[in-house]
């Protein structure tokens, strides 16, 4: 069966998830995909974990070095999940951030080729 461009983002979407659900035991609320050419964008809404949150208004210094740890984590195994199910993508980098007041993250993956030259519209 041919992989359509549609399948990928489904199939992302379910790595991205998997991954938040092992890292943080719980899915995500919302989640977006969009490809535009070498690129793979991810905009998701999340729960903020209730000890971070706690800590966020009397500490953030604290909570911004747990957050970077975090997002450092997630990137390394996003881009090993994806390359694992998809040996054809070649990821150059992952690049993600998060809001901690809107609980909102932005991932931008950068494959080594436009992704529409891999997969069908």
């Amino acid at each position: 069966m041919e992989m359509t461009m549609g399948n990928l983002k489904q199939q992302i979407m379910k790595i991205y998830n998997t991954i938040n659900q092992e890292m943080f035991a719980t899915g995500v609320k919302r989640q977006r995909v969009d490809v535009v050419g070498s690129k793979i964008v991810i905009v998701a809404e999340h729960q903020r974990l209730a000890g971070l949150a706690s800590l966020d208004l009397t500490n953030r210094f604290v909570t911004r070095l747990a957050d970077v740890a975090l997002l450092d984590e997630n990137k390394f195994r996003l881009k090993s999940a994806i390359e694992k199910q998809f040996p054809e993508i070649k990821i150059k980098t992952v690049l993600k951030d998060y809001d901690p007041f809107t609980e909102i993250a932005g991932t931008i993956i950068v494959t080594e080729r436009p992704l529409e030259e891999l997969f069908t519209p």
